[in-house]
């Protein structure tokens, strides 16, 4: 299996999803909320291996400009790999008298210049496309120009694709493109996966399993040609499957198996038998205090189980407290990964958190454990 080293791109800053938020939203909004034009700064090309979360981070991005500028932001998803240049351009047609062409605009070109608008064109699977597309791609990135057609002033523009190293398709991407992005490559990461995970709703089983082997968040490995492969993208699909189809993992192992492999699959499954053993975790909320499981599998388990039970009661604050003082008795470790994975269910949940006097009372014996949690 080739390493991680090796699959890096050389000479460009690598970063996860949580962090590519954190750099680009205030490059964004400093320059929205200061009347800039968008076009000071570079357009972003996003690398990466497929599934690690390169169209994820662009509609959380398009999330956090609404909530830091106050403006609403459409995004535009446009996979090059199925354009042609001239598709780019527009269909040509015959002006009023008939004695020149003219270029109609594309569809997705048709974008709101409003003040209040900010646009994002998302140019995805670039390096996929034939060398000719990503060549008509350079309007685009630099001069916010389609042939004859110029993109509105709020428009940003983000481009993403798959490294050559990949075994996707994917072309070289010529030099003088190249020198007009401002490039980052997307790795993959537990702790900012979880975060969005726990915050997305994504299934329970999926967090717990993933907590318990988060090596297993990205099995993608270029040398390989398995057809099902764990990534962030594939779990969420399991996560769905399991969300709305069907929460028993043995019934849906088949389909599950399809999307991340069978020797995961089997792995995922026997591990998720661990649930049969919990304690009822509604009346871990309604205060009875059960016992406290032993074994690691299934404390990673229940963790998860409360932190999801807790994320849809997130404001009876009362069932809350009552699972603070479960956690308290359950190994220092485990209680301060589940109340850190409290903080994830929104934004300033720990605010919430201050006002219970169980979170106080645990915070003054193991709130030093917090920086250390996994």
């Amino acid at each position: 299996m080739s390493s991680s080293k090796e699959m890096k791109i050389a000479n460009i800053p690598q970063m996860h999803v949580k962090r590519l938020i954190e750099e680009l939203t205030p490059a964004y909004c400093n320059i929205i909320n200061a009347g800039l034009p968008i076009k000071v700064f570079p357009s972003v090309m996003l690398w990466g291996p497929p599934g690690v979360g390169k169209s994820q981070a662009v509609r959380q991005l398009g999330k956090e400009i609404e909530k830091n500028t106050g403006k609403r932001a459409f995004i535009t998803d446009v996979r090059l790999l199925l354009f042609n240049p001239i598709d780019l351009r527009g269909i040509p047609t015959a002006n009023a008298d008939k004695t020149l062409a003219v270029w109609l605009k594309p569809q997705i070109f048709q974008m709101d210049p409003s003040e209040d608008v900010v646009n994002i064109l998302f140019l995805d699977e670039i390096s996929a496309a034939p060398q000719s597309v990503q060549a008509a791609a350079y309007q685009i990135t630099l001069d916010r120009v389609v042939g004859e057609h110029k993109l509105p002033e709020n428009c940003i523009v983000i481009a993403a694709g798959n490294r050559t190293t990949d075994k996707s398709v994917a072309f070289k991407m010529p030099k003088a493109l190249a020198n007009r992005l401002l490039h980052i490559e997307v790795e993959g990461n537990f702790k900012s996966w979880k975060e969005w995970a726990i915050r997305s709703g994504v299934n329970d089983k999926v967090i717990g399993f993933l907590s318990f082997r988060q090596q297993h968040l990205m099995n993608f490995d270029s040398g390989n040609d398995d057809l099902a492969f764990a990534t962030p993208r594939a779990w969420e699909m399991v996560s769905n499957i399991l969300n709305y189809v069907n929460s028993d993992v043995d019934k849906m192992y088949s389909l599950i198996s399809g999307i991340i492999g069978t020797g995961l699959a089997i792995e995922f499954r026997t591990w998720a038998n661990v649930y049969d053993d919990l304690p009822n975790i509604e009346d871990i909320f309604d205060g009875k205090q059960p016992k406290v499981p032993t074994g690691t599998d299934a404390m990673y388990a229940l963790c998860a189980a409360m932190t999801a039970y807790a994320r849809n009661h997130k404001d009876d604050m009362r069932r809350i407290a009552n699972s603070v003082q479960y956690a308290d008795r359950m190994p220092p470790d485990f209680s301060t990964v589940l109340l850190k994975d409290y903080m994830y269910i929104e934004p300033d949940y720990r605010t919430k958190l201050l006002r219970i006097p169980e979170f106080s009372a645990w915070l003054s014996t193991k709130g030093r454990l917090l920086n250390g949690t996994v």
